[in-house]
């Protein structure tokens, strides 16, 4: 649904993208992810015909955003960062307006307000004005004004920028319903929100691409050392810990904090990356007939993960 090909974006000296290239299939939810300045919103910009490229060039739904722009932006719902609000219309005046701008009138506009009002939970507040909203609704009815138009790609800068943790679950449980039959870009720097929601990730630093696949693929990217936990009940932690140091790969083990000690003897282990000492951990548990309360592995987190890929472009001068 959407190919983005070598998009360049220069602000006099200032380079916001460099050779991006990315893709997004149907009824796939993709987050770009990184911080802010990364280039995010300049792809957005983009995308939505909002912002020519200085470079290169992109497709949304078969239509090249430089050579068919209006036809573009008949297929996108596009939710900026800024919400497109004019605060002193109602809702239902509001979502109207927008819907005549977009083409719709008689039956189909009635169709179509009322589906966005019910997936976007407006119904109590459609006679409200939309300056005497909160922050939530106001989110709501500037994400209808996307959907109104019933958009094959739906393009989210920001979506829960602002709002409150019950808000936040609201909208992520709306995307996650869009994404049944429509495409769906999410754009933010709040990692949790790409965790919850994206089937994808392509992450952005410095205008450039430093990772592209599912959280569990950029993990593995990321990985520097295997790392593990365990807990043994009823065992000495000192015995503990000088027996796991003996394992073969084992670099490092570390106890909790305080805060999370317990009666257990409970480590953090750290190996060597392709080190699989599992076979002798389960051996030495049988021997000594330990009571293991916990052994997981413990990858990397998103943060984490982040950090090592950006990490790795700062490490390369920028050219990973």
């Amino acid at each position: 649904m959407i190919k983005a090909k070598s998009l360049t974006m220069h602000y006099g000296p200032v380079v916001a993208l460099d050779d991006v290239s990315f893709e997004v299939r149907r009824g796939e939810i993709v987050g770009l992810l990184g911080p802010n300045g990364a280039g995010k919103s300049t792809a957005m910009k983009i995308l939505t015909t909002y912002l020519y490229p200085t470079r290169g060039t992109a497709e949304v739904a078969g239509m090249d955003v430089l050579q068919e722009p209006l036809k573009v932006r008949r297929s996108i719902g596009y939710l900026p960062e800024i919400l497109p609000l004019y605060l002193d219309m109602e809702v239902r005046t509001y979502l109207r307006f927008v819907a005549n701008a977009r083409g719709l009138s008689g039956n189909r506009l009635r169709e179509r307000t009322e589906a966005v009002i019910d997936a976007c939970g407006l119904r109590p507040m459609f006679r409200k004005v939309i300056r005497e909203l909160s922050k939530g609704y106001k989110q709501r009815t500037a994400l209808a004004q996307a959907l109104i138009h019933d958009p094959e790609v739906i393009i989210l800068d920001e979506p829960t920028s602002g709002l409150d943790p019950h808000q936040i679950l609201e909208i992520r449980h709306l995307i996650n319903a869009l994404a049944k039959d429509k495409t769906v870009i999410l754009s933010t720097h709040i990692l949790q929100e790409v965790e919850a929601t994206a089937d994808r990730i392509v992450i952005i630093n410095q205008g450039r691409i430093v990772g592209d696949g599912t959280i569990d693929e950029l993990r593995a990217r990321a990985k520097r050392v295997e790392r593990f936990d365990i807990a043994v009940a009823g065992q000495p932690a000192p015995e503990v810990e000088r027996l796991l140091s003996g394992i073969n790969g084992v670099t490092q083990l570390k106890p909790p904090s305080d805060e999370q000690a317990g009666a257990c003897a409970a480590f953090t282990v750290y190996a060597k990356l392709g080190a699989s000492p599992w076979t002798e951990i389960n051996a030495l548990a049988r021997e000594k007939r330990w009571e293991l309360r916990e052994l997981r592995e413990s990858p990397p987190t998103l943060e984490e993960t982040f950090l090592a890929l950006t990490e790795n472009q700062a490490a390369s001068g920028g050219n990973n």
